[in-house]
């Protein structure tokens, strides 16, 4: 049986350092995770409504292309969503919220 490891222990068994807790208090790294975060949401959506995690087909210039088409798509639904004045993130509800919501039916 394995022993008991704490939550808050890191696959490697390191803890963070306080220097980078205290780097991610300044506004240079907001700056900056908040890029990386808007590029990862991009990601995420595109391999969510294309299926972008693999080619379909081989071959440098027909996987280019299935990109272009892919980031059309993408931008046509953004588009879309923006006109119609839809958000395109879904709304989240926490559990206690939906508790609540099924008893007050």
């Amino acid at each position: 049986m394995e022993a008991a490891r704490s939550p808050s222990s890191l696959a490697n068994g390191k803890q963070p350092s306080t220097g980078a807790r205290a780097e991610q208090t300044s506004e240079q790294w907001r700056t900056k995770y908040g890029t990386r975060a808007g590029i990862e949401g991009t990601i995420h959506q595109a391999v969510g409504v294309t299926g972008m995690r693999g080619a379909r087909y081989r071959g440098l210039p027909k996987t280019h292309l299935e990109h272009d088409f892919s980031a059309v798509a993408l931008n046509l639904l953004r588009l879309e969503a923006w006109w119609d004045g839809h958000p395109l993130d879904r709304i989240r509800t926490g559990h206690l919220a939906r508790l609540d919501l099924s008893l007050a039916v």
